[in-house]
């Protein structure tokens, strides 16, 4: 048995919200959902015989109380986790748990990021060391009062100790995450990064590699890119005005388009191509701007025609007319797109069931067909839910990491992996998680040595609210409820994150201008108004084009 102690003030809570909870494995991916509150306050949840797992959930974590007078910061509400846990007829304590690993997380990423060298007085590290203190001061409370009573043993006491040790390593860790950005950042910009790269390359094989390519060192995490990263947003066939096309030339490096297949083939034989041409056009010839496009192959529900549903039972039939769908796509603009995500989110396999053979065919079939199409374009595999919660709902689907490095391993030809990163949407995958958990699952996907593209990155202008029915899917938020203020930082804040990393690529906003299904992401209104996160998106792109480094507005909370 496993489950949780959650409290109210003095008592066990009658009512938690349990949104997105699901357990974890040791890799951090889904092992399965089974998880529900019982009417004590007790968390439970049915975990395989004799294994540790972990206890994924979203939770609040603000308005605590402040210590010594000093104010215990408001992080939001954000999905975290529980270190690995072995099963036991005594109940854990949630908020202590969630403390554990987040400490250890920190402890973990200060030798990653090489930042161990940070003197005691360094304002993270006291204020980390507060956090192990009042860590601590939980501890011995809880085990004060013995292991009786209907919450095994735990107080609230501890409890309340327990959330301010949580705050306080949260708002540490996005700090270093954050100082080392600041780190990095200036020396990819100055080319300095991949020079020292170049040079340990020579120094180890004896030879010069050939110029302006990812390069790979030993004990070195990724590869590392030439060049400084690039930011660009998706722009929607069906929005094209004169604001949106000032807009785009004013803070991006390249734009997206998407080629959802429902809108470009919306009846079987019929393509429409205006609205993605007339933004190419503009792109190439005015612009000049490069092109991205994609996913190419998206089966998520609002991405599909209709007419397709007849053949997700015949797999033969579909594979055709995958391969004629690409091949009709590609073979028109392979003349002005550069870089096209192929596919997206086959491992997740929630709409269109799929075996594991026939998700790695398609995705074969997407790369090698465009690769023969256009043999100078960069290819991308787009990774959906890289956390990998669709894991613990759907055993049918494939874990992310073991599909990229399948894909790798099969010498499928891809140049880079995009790496979706869409948060505060009320839809699976997309809860809203801190800096430091952000960075940190970038540096996962990095091992697989390849180029990481950040796509569908996007936080909303305004609270998202879950479907009625579905109220576990509320999304959370990041330190204050979603608004343009908050989209600007989380954007300055992510983007610094982000682009820091000598192994990604670049940085793609998931909207340029708000829409029906937008739920508020876009960086303008539907009319081409700018909002602050447009003026943060135009002032990174001018720091980057110059190589200097941009300082985000403080985090608060």
């Amino acid at each position: 048995m496993l489950s949780f102690v959650v409290f109210q003030g003095e008592t066990p809570a009658a009512a938690f919200p349990l949104r997105h909870a699901i357990l974890v494995g040791p890799d951090g991916i889904g092992l399965g959902s089974d998880v529900r509150l019982t009417d004590g306050g007790l968390i439970q949840c049915s975990a395989p015989e004799r294994a540790s797992v972990g206890l994924s959930l979203q939770v609040p974590v603000e308005n605590l109380p402040p210590i010594a007078a000093k104010p215990v910061p408001t992080m939001g509400c954000l999905m975290l986790r529980t270190c690995l846990l072995p099963p036991r007829e005594r109940p854990y304590l949630l908020s202590l748990e969630l403390a554990r690993h987040r400490i250890m997380l920190f402890l973990n990423k200060l030798e990653d990021w090489a930042l161990f060298d940070l003197g005691a007085d360094d304002p993270i590290l006291v204020q980390f060391e507060l956090a192990r203190q009042t860590f601590t001061q939980a501890l011995v409370a809880e085990r004060s009062s013995g292991e009786s009573g209907p919450a095994g043993g735990h107080t609230a006491e501890a409890d309340r100790l327990a959330w301010q040790a949580l705050a306080l390593a949260l708002d540490a860790g996005e700090q270093l995450a954050m100082r080392d950005a600041a780190r990095d950042l200036p020396a990819r910009l100055k080319g300095e990064t991949y020079a020292e790269a170049v040079e340990a390359f020579v120094h180890a094989s004896g030879e010069k590699p050939p110029p302006n390519v990812p390069i790979i060192v030993q004990n070195s995490l990724g590869v590392t890119l030439p060049g400084r990263p690039v930011i660009g947003c998706e722009v929607s066939p069906a929005r094209f005005s004169e604001p949106l096309q000032r807009l785009a030339a004013a803070g991006c490096d390249f734009v997206n388009l998407p080629m959802r297949w429902v809108d470009m083939e919306p009846r079987e034989g019929e393509y429409s191509f205006a609205g993605t041409d007339r933004w190419i056009e503009w792109a190439v010839r005015k612009a000049r701007l490069p092109v991205y496009a994609g996913p190419v192959i998206d089966f998520r529900s609002a991405d599909v025609p209709e007419w397709i549903y007849i053949w997700e039972n015949d797999y033969e039939t579909l594979r055709e007319l995958v391969y004629e769908h690409v091949k009709a796509i590609v073979t028109r603009y392979r003349r002005t797109v550069s870089r096209w995500t192929v596919a997206s989110g086959l491992h997740v396999n929630s709409n269109f069931r799929m075996s594991y053979e026939q998700i790695l065919d398609l995705t074969r079939l997407c790369a090698l067909l465009v690769k023969k199409l256009q043999p100078t374009a960069k290819i991308q595999v787009e990774i959906d839910q890289p956390w990998g919660e669709h894991y613990a709902y759907s055993r049918q689907s494939i874990p992310p990491t073991l599909y990229a490095d399948t894909v790798s391993q099969a010498g499928i030809p891809v140049d880079a992996y995009a790496i979706r990163m869409c948060m505060g949407v009320p839809e699976r995958g997309c809860s809203t998680r801190d800096l430091m958990e952000i960075s940190a699952i970038l540096d996962r996907y990095a091992a697989l040595e390849r180029p990481i593209m950040v796509t569908a990155c996007g936080a909303p202008s305004s609270p998202a609210a879950p479907p009625s029915d579905k109220p576990d899917l509320d999304p959370g938020y990041w330190r204050e409820p979603w608004s343009e203020r908050m989209q600007s930082a989380w954007l300055a804040n992510v983007a610094s994150v982000i682009l820091a990393k000598p192994f990604v690529h670049g940085l793609c906003w998931t909207e340029l201008s708000d829409g029906p299904i937008s739920h508020s992401m876009g960086l303008a209104s539907a009319t081409g108004q700018p909002k602050p996160s447009m003026e943060r998106l135009i002032s990174i792109r001018n720091a980057l084009t110059e190589a200097r480094s941009w300082m985000p507005e403080p985090v608060s909370g």
